[in-house]
């Protein structure tokens, strides 16, 4: 596999067996080179808990107090005063039994879902063409709420989603490598606390495993887990 030179010079930076503190890690990524476009910095964290079992289930999200660095199109499934509500928001997309026509139809042009649970029963065919996507609206993180407004608003300042994969793993990003190495390391933290806050009660053992930060492009750079207090 060919691998160009950018990407080569960058993983000589990267110590593979060392584990880095956090803010060591982020202006390892920071001065890498560069790929042409502003890349995104995505964190893996690897949980100790089952993910067979229902009742550890890690799922959520959190508004990142330095957002995400991109524009997010936001949809909403809504009526009446709901719908005026989501307008007013600045939501990009607000419709009910029309969207979902157009949605059935391979349209999917939007980042993010938003509906009042009302709507639920006029979506829920739609499960296989947004779950697959990670757009179907979910109360856990949110996007199935009377307060439209305050969804909307959330989703377009930079909310991060976490789930819990099959593999154990949470994946989710926090930002652009054209942010200041200060604003990514504020993102993480505040990730990282959602993600303590959303522990189990039935989780034993060790629950902040590994963490591991990247830029889309880039090598992994291991994160010491000790700034997580879990």
């Amino acid at each position: 596999m060919h691998r160009s030179k950018r990407v080569v010079e960058a993983a000589k930076l990267v110590d593979k067996d060392k584990v880095y503190l956090l803010e060591e890690a982020v202006k390892l990524l920071k001065s890498a080179p560069k790929a042409k476009f502003d890349e995104s910095v995505d964190i893996v964290v690897r949980l100790g808990i089952d993910p067979k079992k229902s009742d550890q289930m890690v799922r959520g999200s959190v508004a990142l107090p330095n957002g995400l660095g991109k524009k997010v199109r936001v949809l909403v499934f809504a009526k009446g005063e709901k719908a005026e509500e989501a307008k007013k928001a600045d939501a990009d997309f607000v419709g009910a039994e029309d969207l979902a026509e157009k949605i059935s139809g391979g349209w999917l042009d939007f980042d993010a879902t938003v509906a009042t649970p009302d709507m639920m029963k006029v979506i829920g065919k739609l499960g296989k063409i947004l779950g697959t996507r990670g757009l179907m609206p979910n109360p856990k993180t949110g996007t199935v709420t009377l307060d439209v407004a305050k969804a909307v608003k959330d989703l377009k300042s930079g909310k991060a989603d976490y789930r819990l994969d099959k593999a154990g793993n949470v994946h989710s990003c926090v930002g652009k490598i054209s942010f200041e190495p200060a604003a990514i390391v504020e993102n993480i933290k505040s990730l990282m606390a959602a993600i303590v806050k959303a522990k189990p009660a039935s989780a034993k053992g060790t629950y902040i495993k590994k963490i591991s930060i990247s830029t889309t492009m880039g090598p992994g750079v291991k994160v010491d887990t000790a700034f997580t207090d879990a």
